[in-house]
């Protein structure tokens, strides 16, 4: 008996979520003796950059290469997952959470009967069921849910478990899925990706930046410090409401909600909207001339000062 992980990726490379939920599975594997953990991946993708997920603590990888699959058609993707499902004979099936693992993984729950809990932060408790502790209310509580199915969909919340990477390189194999017309009656016709060397979703640094920065003219500084950390931009509501930055950009509720392991927050006061969205982080760093901001409440580290003197500063040391 297997576990099952569904692989994500995009460009040609594998989702560094989907690694952490291989990871999550190999714990799992080792923790109620399910044997061997198999990964799954959709679509065009070259098998070299699939055997690197054996690093993360796969032991083999399936890979159904077929182009129709490779844009994410919903339908299709539960169909395939579900044979693949039958195919290794599992019981569980773990996967990042994501808005494609959202969606494949409620229509998958339907197909399998399976229970399926989300924002997964930690491996089960088994000593008296199935009692799965998962993150709720954007990170600010948590929650126990116990599964009583036979089978069980576990989706993982971002940065919440460690990433293995001193596993073997694993081997791929063929998958062969019979895949229904009926499953592409919905087509992808146009994909717009939010550009920019580092996605928001997907950065582990963050660099936001809101109305304290005055002007979009100002922005250059953030670009600065982001470049130099390897980070992601993000901005408040304020901000892309006024047209300095892209909505894209925009963390909160009413935007991104977002879990790096380090998010730096210059000139942003802290409404609750916006903390909602970034509450999850790893660690908070916050800048800011007013010594009340409510953003302080939040953040692990906070600095009160000119953020046009402070972040120069801060980029001229990290050089």
């Amino acid at each position: 008996m297997s576990i099952l992980v569904y692989i994500e990726h995009a460009e040609g490379k594998v989702k560094k979520t989907s690694l952490e939920a291989v990871s999550f599975a190999n714990a799992l594997a080792a923790q109620t003796e399910q044997g061997d953990v198999v990964a799954v991946a959709l679509g065009t993708i070259d098998n070299a950059e699939l055997s690197v997920v054996g690093k993360a603590g796969a032991t083999k990888v399936l890979h159904a290469d077929d182009s129709r699959l490779t844009d994410g058609v919903i339908q299709a993707h539960a169909t395939a997952l579900a044979q693949a499902f039958a195919t290794v004979g599992a019981k569980t099936l773990v996967l990042a959470k994501s808005s494609l693992g959202d969606a494949v993984a409620a229509r998958l729950a339907i197909k399998l009967n399976a229970g399926l809990v989300s924002n997964v932060v930690e491996l089960p408790n088994t000593t008296g069921g199935y009692v799965v502790k998962r993150s709720i209310y954007t990170g600010k509580a948590f929650a126990e849910t116990t599964i009583t199915t036979e089978n069980k969909i576990l989706a993982v919340k971002k940065n919440a478990v460690d990433w293995k990477t001193d596993g073997n390189e694993a081997p791929v194999e063929k998958l062969s899925v019979s895949l229904p017309d009926s499953d592409f009656a919905s087509k992808i016709t146009n994909t717009e990706r939010a550009t920019g060397e580092i996605l928001l979703p997907e950065a582990d640094i963050v660099v936001s930046g809101g109305r304290g920065m005055k002007g979009p003219e100002n922005w250059g500084m953030l670009e600065d410090l982001a470049g130099v950390l390897g980070a992601a931009l993000a901005c408040s509501r304020p901000v892309s409401d006024e047209g300095w930055r892209s909505h894209t950009e925009h963390v909160g509720q009413t935007g991104k909600i977002i879990a790096p392991n380090l998010y730096i927050a210059v000139g942003i006061s802290g409404a609750i909207q916006h903390v909602g969205g970034i509450s999850s982080s790893k660690c908070i760093v916050a800048i800011n001339k007013d010594p009340d901001a409510p953003i302080f409440e939040v953040a692990d580290y906070g600095i009160v000062g000119d953020a046009f003197k402070i972040v120069p500063e801060l980029t001229s040391a990290l050089k």
